[in-house]
């Protein structure tokens, strides 16, 4: 996803590393299979604010945790930085409601799912 036309990754994309942090945590802890998993996570709330530039071919780093974990919703925050760098260019924050797969009703947090995010958990 190369820079748009100011010279600088668009901020749609931010939105994009926010879902890949997540979703690479919850498949390296074997929690997501994103093609089988019965319970999903449905993104109901999203917020990014921007702090400095990022540009193509820059590596981002992404750092994430968890701020709330409930019955069947969880707040992750996400922030993301140049590669190396001290501050965060851009922090923010998505609400998953996790789901039946085929239903799309709420379903509690699966246990294995919780104990992945449990060391996450910043209050």
């Amino acid at each position: 996803m190369d820079n748009d036309v100011y010279g600088h990754v668009n901020n749609v994309v931010y939105y994009s590393w926010f879902d890949t942090a997540v979703n690479a945590y919850l498949i390296e802890q074997g929690v997501l299979d994103i093609e089988r998993s019965a319970t999903i996570g449905l993104v109901v709330e999203t917020q990014c604010n921007y702090f400095a530039p990022l540009a193509f071919p820059q590596t981002v780093e992404a750092g994430l945790r968890v701020a709330r974990l409930g019955g069947s919703s969880v707040r992750y925050e996400v922030g993301l930085f140049a590669e190396g760098a001290p501050q965060t260019a851009a922090a923010g924050h998505f609400v998953h409601v996790y789901v039946d797969r085929t239903t799309r009703r709420p379903v509690p947090l699966p246990e294995p799912l919780r104990a992945a995010l449990q060391p996450l958990l910043r209050t």
